[in-house]
């Protein structure tokens, strides 16, 4: 499958928040007046008009043009779970317990983990357009606007904690890539131990949260982040805390379907999960090595209270990363790494 030119809907359920279905009206990037989108949502101009300002408090860049109205800019279609759930194989369909879409929430990962564990075999999915608390690893916040991203959850219960638990990261790093295949994105690069990135600017991120019993089932929870279309802005804000981020709307240099691309997250995961229950690392690791941003590159690999430098040497079969220092090869299955300037 390849880039979607399928026109984007505009439609929403009458239930939801109006900046939701403000901006479900916007979504085609077409300039729409305000009575235009009073009447059809059967509001006052003042409410949209209101509606509109709080989209653009959340980062969802936008025109206003005074006689022509509003305009979304970088047209983004919202998330359906009929549109999503469409698009998946049978196979992969009948693993789902739920897939649910919300307007806003505060961790798609959070909802997940505060919920019982699904029965093996099966997975519940949540996909949110905005999140008041997204998280990265360590705390670190997630920003993103509505329409700019894809923020989904998938949780998945192992019957008992799987070998090479640790490296679930890693194997889904590998299923990011196998999905983001379907839309010819260039130079797509993992880094240790769970970004995803395009020329070494951040296209995304993995966090996984693994819930275990004593000598029982497990249960983890895989948040995915995957930046679609920004806008300068928040790109700009996000440069701002000291990190580079690209989204795939300026990789690609087209409008990349976000229903489609959920769909194809999570069949690569679903998919990569049963796998990964059966066998461990091992499929996914040269994938992974094939695809590493960091191999042969001076770093700085922080490991709780201590550090070290030298050259990143991959991963091994149980997905530590290999650094070669001064003092010897080292294994690190934790830490923060950076890349330094070569010597």
């Amino acid at each position: 499958m390849k880039r979607s030119s399928e026109p984007r809907p505009g439609a929403i359920q009458a239930s939801s928040p109006l900046v939701a279905r403000v901006f479900a009206r916007l979504s085609d990037g077409e300039f729409h007046s305000g009575e235009e989108l009073a009447q059809a949502l059967g509001v006052t101009r003042s409410a949209v008009w209101k509606a509109a300002n709080a989209l653009r408090d959340l980062g969802t860049p936008m025109e206003a043009i005074r006689n022509r109205g509003y305009r979304l800019i970088g047209a983004s279609e919202p998330l359906g779970a009929a549109r999503i759930r469409e698009r998946l194989t049978r196979v992969v369909r009948d693993r789902l317990l739920r897939l649910d879409v919300a307007w806003s929430i505060g961790s798609t990962n959070t909802e997940l983990v505060r919920r019982p564990n699904p029965p093996l075999g099966r997975t519940e999915v949540l996909l949110a357009e905005f999140q008041t608390a997204g998280r990265g690893r360590r705390g670190r916040s997630w920003l993103a606007p509505p329409g700019g991203a894809v923020c989904l959850s998938l949780s998945w219960t192992f019957p008992e904690v799987p070998r090479d638990a640790g490296a679930l990261g890693l194997a889904i790093g590998v299923c990011v890539l196998r999905a983001l295949s379907a839309f010819d994105v260039p130079d797509v690069r993992l880094k240790w131990p769970n970004d995803v990135l395009v020329k070494d600017r951040k296209l995304g991120g993995i966090l996984i949260e693994l819930r275990a019993e004593t000598a029982g089932p497990a249960c983890a929870v895989v948040g995915i982040g995957l930046n679609v279309a920004l806008g300068e802005a928040l790109r700009a804000k996000i440069a701002a805390l000291g990190l580079q981020a690209v989204d795939l709307h300026s990789v690609v240099g087209a409008t990349v379907s976000r229903n489609l691309l959920a769909a194809q997250l999570i069949e690569s995961c679903v998919r990569g999960l049963m796998e990964f229950e059966r066998e461990g690392l091992r499929p996914f690791i040269e994938e992974w090595r094939h695809a590493d941003a960091l191999r042969g590159r001076p770093v700085t690999v922080h490991a709780g209270d201590e550090s070290a430098r030298g050259l990143a040497r991959s991963i091994d079969l149980s997905g530590a990363l290999l650094v070669e220092t001064p003092q010897g090869l080292r294994k690190f299955f934790s830490g923060e790494v950076t890349v330094r300037p070569a010597e």
